[in-house]
């Protein structure tokens, strides 16, 4: 495995993206914490100690910081208090005897105001291993509703959207229909100009969770600009050119704790929501590989978060996926809170009544980490160890499950983001790769 550790001040003025300002961004608050192994990482039984800072305008404060030690995304277990001295302060967060993360939450009162940060640290991260199983039919239930689905012939509109062509590339609105229900997903392809006939790779990315237009589709319009064809998909069959405030009356009357879509059908792995979603990449890889500009080798797919697992789903269920590039992936071990262990976004611990036996049966179909298992695409993997939406044991389980050529960049302060030059980079990487 190759592995890249931004440091920490690096990681954060990437994150900023203000060449001009110094950090902490326009705050006048900046904490620092600071582990005695610089990687982060640890055995199981080796003690973890985080020198503490905390400033204001660049001074050091003296002042009271309470904190907890928690599993990562769990309950805290233990508590404490310390007194910081020129600002800084010293302490032990203990061990592991498992493999995984400890988080070290703080919390301090400063004239009057209270500021929080915390800090998580991997022990034996090489050992996490996921507590969902694959069912025995898995691939048989996948391939057999792949058939289903081309059973009905591709078919697809396509529309210039001139609103985001430029002197280099040339847009396209396609609505792509799925099934016998007519049910469809939008997508913005983005050619190279005057792309030649058999000369463009192909990249399908899925998006990050929620009911949202697509969001900046110009974003990464550099993979068209650099020779590839990508497409931008959503998945709820929604055109993006809505009104946001369409969008945001959509999400609330359909996308609630209590009835949101990662939720519906999951008691039934034929009428889970996501069944369409999943099966929807395959078709937009149909989509792709029928293009006469696709170059004939190249299929990549490329996302964060929920797209980051959508990623995987598609490389595990489609042998023409030739590079996954993912971020911190969502949709990751998900049953794990159940035996009281740390499980991945959407979190149904949250939600009462949502981890039963029937439910976590229909989630063993949906899992990321038992699609990671069928990935033979090369893949680069990229995930932050502070982040509370998709954490790192979750991430970890994924990427110590793919057995394929991979590679990972650790970004060990990145709480639930990637940055601009971390997402231009993967490109760059994509680029040396291809077939």
């Amino acid at each position: 495995m190759k592995r890249i550790v931004f440091t920490l001040i690096f990681a954060v003025a990437a994150w900023l993206n203000a060449a001009a300002e110094n950090y902490p961004y326009r705050s006048d608050y900046l904490w620092l914490t600071v582990p005695d192994h610089a990687d982060w990482l640890y055995q199981t039984g080796e003690k973890a100690k985080i020198e503490v800072q905390l400033y204001k305008y660049g001074i050091p404060r003296d002042c009271k910081v309470n904190y907890e030690i928690a599993d990562d995304m769990l309950e805290a277990d233990k508590e404490g208090s310390v007194k910081l001295n020129g600002g800084r302060a010293t302490i032990d967060m203990g061990t592991r005897k498992t493999p995984g993360f400890r988080d070290l939450r703080l919390k301090a009162t400063v004239d009057g105001k209270t500021y929080e940060h915390h800090i998580k640290v991997g022990f034996s991260v090489d050992k996490i291993r996921p507590y969902t199983k694959e069912p025995a039919d898995f691939m048989d239930f996948w391939n057999k509703n792949i058939e289903d689905m081309r059973a009905v012939p591709l078919k697809y509109t396509k529309e210039r959207a001139d609103e985001y062509c430029t002197d280099k590339i040339d847009c396209y609105l396609v609505k792509l229909t799925l099934n016998k229900q007519k049910q469809a997903v939008y997508a913005y392809l983005f050619y190279p100009k005057n792309a030649a006939k058999g000369s463009c790779p192909v990249v399908l990315c899925p998006p990050g969770a929620g009911i949202k237009t697509i969001k900046e589709p110009l974003r990464h319009k550099y993979y068209a600009e650099n020779g590839c064809i990508r497409m931008e998909m959503e998945i709820h069959g929604l055109d993006p050119r809505m009104s946001q405030e369409m969008f945001n009356d959509i999400s609330k009357a359909f996308n609630g704790k209590e009835n949101g879509y990662l939720a519906n059908g999951i008691d039934n792995r034929d009428r889970y929501y996501m069944k369409r979603v999943y099966l929807a990449l395959v078709r937009c890889i149909d989509l792709l590989t029928q293009l006469p500009e696709w170059d004939g080798r190249n299929v990549i797919v490329q996302g964060g978060s929920q797209g980051g697992a959508l990623a995987l789903v598609a490389a595990g269920l489609d042998s023409r996926v030739t590079q996954c590039i993912v971020n911190h992936p969502a949709l990751s071990d998900m049953a794990a809170y159940s035996a009281g262990l740390t499980g991945g976004y959407p979190h149904f611990n949250r939600i009462e009544g949502m981890l039963t036996e029937n439910n976590m049966k229909t989630m063993a179909y949906y899992d990321v980490v038992n699609f990671a298992r069928h990935v033979k695409a090369d893949t680069y993997m990229t995930w932050g160890y502070n982040d509370n939406t998709c954490p790192p044991t979750t991430s970890y389980a994924v990427w110590n499950t793919l057995n394929c050529p991979k590679e990972a960049l650790l970004t060990p302060i990145n709480e639930h983001w990637t940055s601009d030059d971390t997402e231009y980079g993967q490109m760059e990487w994509m680029l040396k790769h291809l077939k």
